[in-house]
């Protein structure tokens, strides 16, 4: 580059807002040059465009028309990201109201810059520290904004300016907040940092302030009106560059982006709680809702696979028909000539009622049904005490009984052995001969132990009324002959009925229907604690949104140290991740904690990892989701207009 380009060089540049039909011209052909190593103080009176023309030589701003130059570069042609750089590395700011972030020490905030530029974690603190050391602040840098004097303020804001060892300092107003002694103080710095060979820019409408730069430009109406010229030779020198990386690294962003959200998040605790609570509600919802319907669909798979892969049930009426006790076209021959077919090991014959069972001046209303000997081994049901029904029981016609645990609890209240006592049934007594081993549920939810067993012949006389079967169990030898039997039952059915009036189910479709209703249960129960997590989701949306819109200024200071968009938007969308990640985590423990109280209370979970991989996987990509809006928002802010903010 030509020693003889000015740093600065600016062309009759305009900067005209349009508001309606009407336009306000800020900034009207103005030309001006400053060179490497001047104190230049752009002296006007409020409204004249002085800080127009200061946000366009920081690159926060663009002429309408007119060319802006630094180095020798056009600044229009640059992209955002290079505008940033430019900034971060070039320019350095004070202002009048200091811009600090009120959420972090003196010391963080002098980093800033820093962090943006790429400077590796301890070298950047040991560089803030010294700079802080050398303006007076020594002792102050765990020090938040909140606990300093405005003098104090407006040091660490130099001394951010010039954590990037910025070749120009552009200082707007810098003792317009602060008394006179802090004024001077403020003052004395920055000709001992032009004497260092920095490029002071000084904004201000005070001419006692700008008595003390070596050349005065008068702005009046957006135009320059006055240049006094440089009154001595400039210092020439040049500082010590420090060495900064031209950016951070992915990971190293990340990290101070994981940083800064933890300090926002303690810096609004009660608000980050509230926003934590929509999100570990929803995970919580998920964890639990999906544990519950595994659990349920586990039990009721568990239900069905006791009675056994290789099992068969014919039940009476077409197919397609709704299976009904009521039909008549099943009778206990029938069970017998399927008792003769290869691969059969048992049959059991079936049929039910509803009756009422009498112990003393007890009424119990029970399922009573009348079977085979090989019943119990169709069901493998095993008995608690006593014996089951008999061949001779079936051919004597003799009035016993087997009852349940849920009959004998009612029955015998005061734990009493059932065994050799009498219970009516209807008008008829009959002998308890044995108690049957607890069963529990089955896979629609029935209680199985609240059954008792008589005689298949008995309950024709006695009970039923009638000689026709409810059903037929068949359990088989070899489960891979299953589709071969069923198509043997039917075949010899068909052969005694002359009409296909029966149905044959086998207990692996039963599974299969049972697994895809509890499937859409369970999947309905997820959708439904869904729900809840996108209205977390939307809750961190929204307080995203709001913190935005308070963190405006903030925004722009960063953009104005150097922050690229891509770093503002990994900041906000890191922020979102960091609530959604945080609740999430709580959520599992929720959800799990949820789920073992439900246990305890009797409900059927199965707790699997997926739930909760899925649930805080969920969780996190509605921190990508519903942060990216706000966070896009927030990285393409205008600097200029963030910086206005209030």
């Amino acid at each position: 580059m030509d020693a003889n380009t000015p740093l600065i060089r600016v062309v009759y540049a305009s900067r005209v807002y349009v508001s309606g039909d009407s336009e306000i011209r800020a900034l009207d052909h103005a030309s001006l040059e400053i060179r490497r190593g001047e104190f230049v103080a752009i002296m006007g009176q409020s409204g004249s465009g002085k800080s127009t023309l200061m946000n366009i030589l920081g690159c926060l701003d663009r002429p309408s028309a007119g060319r802006y130059e630094v180095n020798g570069v056009d600044v229009g042609s640059l992209n955002p990201d290079e505008l940033a750089a430019l900034r971060r590395d070039t320019f350095g700011f004070v202002f009048q109201r200091y811009n600090l972030l009120a959420t972090v020490t003196a010391a963080e905030n002098v980093e800033l810059p820093a962090i943006y530029a790429g400077m590796a974690q301890d070298e950047r603190r040991q560089r803030a520290k010294s700079l802080l050391a050398k303006l007076g602040l020594g002792e102050r840098t765990d020090h938040r904004p909140n606990q300093l004097s405005g003098g104090q303020q407006q040091r660490v804001s130099i001394a951010r300016a010039l954590m990037n060892d910025a070749e120009v300092i552009l200082a707007d107003e810098p003792t317009g907040a602060l008394d006179s002694r802090s004024g001077a103080e403020v003052m004395a710095l920055l000709k001992q940092l032009h004497s260092e060979g920095r490029t002071i820019i000084l904004i201000t409408h005070d001419a006692s302030v700008a008595e003390h730069a070596e050349r005065i430009l008068h702005i009046k109406d957006g135009r320059i009106v006055d240049d006094s010229g440089v009154k001595r030779a400039a210092a020439g020198k040049s500082s010590e560059r420090v060495s900064t990386a031209a950016h951070a690294n992915w990971f190293d962003d990340l990290e101070e982006a994981v940083k800064m959200a933890m300090r926002s998040l303690r810096a609004n605790k009660f608000r980050s709680a509230l926003t934590l609570l929509g999100v570990m509600i929803g995970v919580a919802a998920v964890v639990t809702m999906l544990a519950i319907g595994n659990g349920s669909k586990e039990a009721v798979m568990k239900q069905i696979s006791a009675m056994g892969s290789n099992l068969l049930l014919v039940f009476p009426g077409a197919p397609g028909t709704r299976p009904s006790g009521d039909i008549a076209t099943l009778v206990p021959t029938d069970a017998e000539a399927i008792s003769e077919l290869d691969n059969v090991v048992a049959v059991s014959p079936e049929r039910r009622t509803r009756a009422t069972l009498r112990m003393g001046s007890i009424d119990y209303q029970s399922n009573i049904t009348g079977v085979w000997p090989t019943y119990q081994v169709t069901q493998n049901w095993p008995m608690e005490n006593g014996t089951f029904i008999t061949d001779e029981d079936v051919r004597s016609y003799a009035t016993v009984i087997v009852i349940g645990k849920t009959v004998a609890k009612n029955l015998f209240p005061d734990d009493e052995d059932p065994v050799g006592e009498f219970v009516l049934v209807g008008n008829t007594p009959f002998e308890v001969i044995g108690v049957l081993s607890t069963k529990g549920a089955n896979s629609f939810g029935s209680d199985m132990d609240d059954a008792a067993f008589v005689p298949l012949s008995t309950g024709f006389n006695r009970l039923f009324g009638q000689q026709y079967l409810g059903s037929v169990n068949v359990k088989l030898a070899s489960d891979e002959r299953t589709a071969e039997t069923q198509e043997e039952i039917r075949q010899l059915l068909m052969s005694r009925h002359h009409l296909e009036d029966f149905q044959i189910r086998s207990t692996s479709s039963f599974m299969a229907a049972a697994a895809s209703t509890q499937n859409t249960l369970t999947l309905l129960l997820g959708c439904v604690a869904a729900i809840s997590l996108i209205v977390g989701g939307i809750g961190v949306m929204n307080i995203m949104l709001v913190s935005v819109t308070e963190r405006t200024r903030e925004i722009g200071v960063r953009m104005a140290t150097g922050a690229r968009a891509s770093n503002i938007l990994l900041q906000f969308n890191t922020e979102a991740l960091v609530v959604c990640g945080i609740g999430g985590l709580i959520g599992v423990a929720l959800g799990f904690s949820a789920g073992f109280i439900a246990r305890a209370l009797g409900t059927n979970v199965a707790f699997t990892p997926t739930p909760a991989l899925l649930a805080l996987a969920s969780a996190l990509l509605t921190g990508v989701l519903f942060g990216y809006l706000p966070a896009r928002k927030a990285a393409y802010m205008d600097p200029v207009v963030a910086l206005a903010s209030e």
